[in-house]
């Protein structure tokens, strides 16, 4: 009889839960859809004028650059900012474009860019994953594709390397090799990688068990350590509670509540305080062929290059240790002794790219072959990136004068990483129609979400991707 009344107690607990998060979630995404209708005018007028002024514009214009060598570039990851701007770089240099993603992201705004010239959608890879590389086979063989690069989720690119050698009888694929992608991506391997180049990097310990974590001896320790998921996790990447917390309970509490096991382990990483740094490199052969640098935060989406010689050969080492092809991005910690570590590395495009919105020979620096004197970066004139929509929430967390003038300074230095007068639809089309669309099926499934990232095109959710 006790059991009984305990199961429907607990019942009794969980359904209010339940019926709570449902009518939050139909608030949320109602909300939501509300603020971004409010928007569309201003929006669709700043879109129309552009388009009006390019028409009016044309017959000024200088004929469109086409390449001596003229290639066919396919580049995934069409939702994302970064392949919308590989896409305007490539075009910009006279090559053609064509841009593909999942099925789920047929909404892509990006798709509508005078950048691209024909789009298409895959399989999820990790559902399927021969499905996708037969899907990739197709497209590049209807488009006759010289070079295939992956502008991808932290999830897709190790499938984009299985499909590598596959895909190598067709074309390029400017991507790494499995075990590569695979080793960079665990971030304990990585850090294993990295020290034996004898590059530096946090003590780190790898974590398959919340024993292991609850039996440490954190009084030997100088520094606090964080705990980060290995396999990727869009949400909890960005927790970084310090351990040990101020009691034991609250340390078990908290590790206990992470879903840590051998099948998805954890790192348990030195926190090293000091400034952060991401960093985006396309490289060939060990050899760094494109670098941009900026400073960073746990949820980055403001990118200024700032020259940075010790993170530039830290990176220089390790790619020519590796002698890798691929693009490669690392999260790096500048402590307060100008030391620094490398806290991270993506085997994959970052959205710091957006710094070259200016430069058109970011194609020349992934197809060139041939021995270059320094790799490319962004102009010292170029204007940093920002991103409008996030920029105007920013706004609702302002509580000072002085952080008003930070915020109006951004805006006024920097230029958004969509927006372009002679391309204005994606910047149109992102903001309302792909999001909405994808807020409109959340809201038919009465399901919520953690944030909007405009940057990777995306709601950010629980088990996304």
């Amino acid at each position: 009889m006790a059991q009984s009344i305990s199961l429907t107690e607990s019942q009794t607990t969980v359904k209010p839960l339940a019926v709570w998060g449902k009518i939050n979630a139909l608030l949320k995404n109602l909300g939501t859809l509300v603020l971004l209708l409010v928007a569309l005018p201003i929006n669709a007028t700043i879109v129309l004028v552009s388009l009006l002024w390019n028409l009016l514009a044309k017959p000024f214009q200088k004929e469109q650059t086409v390449a001596g060598d003229r290639k066919n570039i396919l580049i995934s990851g069409a939702k994302m900012t970064k392949a919308l701007q590989l896409a305007r770089s490539f075009h910009a240099a006279g090559h053609r474009v064509v841009l593909l993603e999942t099925h789920k992201y047929w909404l892509s705004g990006h798709r509508f860019s005078k950048a691209v010239d024909n789009f298409y959608t895959t399989p999820v890879p990790q559902r399927d994953p021969q499905a996708y590389t037969q899907a990739l086979i197709d497209i590049i063989e209807k488009e006759n594709i010289d070079v295939y690069i992956p502008v991808t989720s932290p999830i897709a690119s190790y499938y984009d390397s299985l499909a590598k050698p596959v895909l190598s009888q067709y074309c390029e694929v400017f991507h790494f090799d499995a075990a590569v992608t695979q080793m960079l991506d665990d971030k304990f391997a990585f850090s294993e990688k990295a020290r034996s180049l004898g590059l530096s990097v946090p003590k780190s310990f790898k974590i398959t068990s919340p024993e292991q974590v609850l039996n440490f001896d954190f009084s030997q320790e100088t520094r606090k350590y964080i705990l980060k998921s290995i396999p990727y996790d869009s949400v909890r990447r960005l927790d970084l509670t310090k351990l040990p917390c101020d009691t034991p309970e609250q340390t078990e509490a908290f590790v206990r509540s992470l879903p840590i096991s051998a099948q998805k382990p954890w790192i348990m990483q030195e926190f090293i305080p000091g400034k952060e740094f991401c960093t985006h490199s396309t490289v060939r052969d060990g050899e760094i062929r494109l670098h941009c640098c900026c400073e960073s935060s746990a949820f980055q989406v403001n990118y200024e290059h700032v020259e940075h010689p010790q993170i530039s050969e830290w990176i220089a080492r390790f790619v020519k240790g590796l002698g890798i092809t691929g693009q490669i991005s690392f999260d790096f910690i500048q402590a307060e002794d100008g030391s620094v570590y490398a806290i991270e590395c993506n085997p994959r495009t970052h959205s710091a790219i957006t710094t070259f919105h200016d430069r058109p020979e970011v194609a020349q620096a992934y197809l060139g072959k041939e021995a270059i004197t320094e790799p490319l970066q962004p102009l010292p004139s170029s204007k940093p990136t920002y991103w409008l929509y996030h920029e105007v929430w920013r706004l609702t967390s302002i509580r000072s004068l002085a952080q008003l003038r930070t915020w109006i300074r951004n805006i006024w230095r920097g230029t958004d990483a969509i927006y372009k007068l002679d391309d204005p639809l994606p910047f149109l089309m992102l903001h309302h129609w792909q999001i909405p669309l994808l807020l409109l099926n959340n809201l038919w499934r009465l399901k919520g979400w953690t944030r909007i990232d405009f940057n990777i095109g995306k709601l950010v959710e629980l088990g996304g991707d």
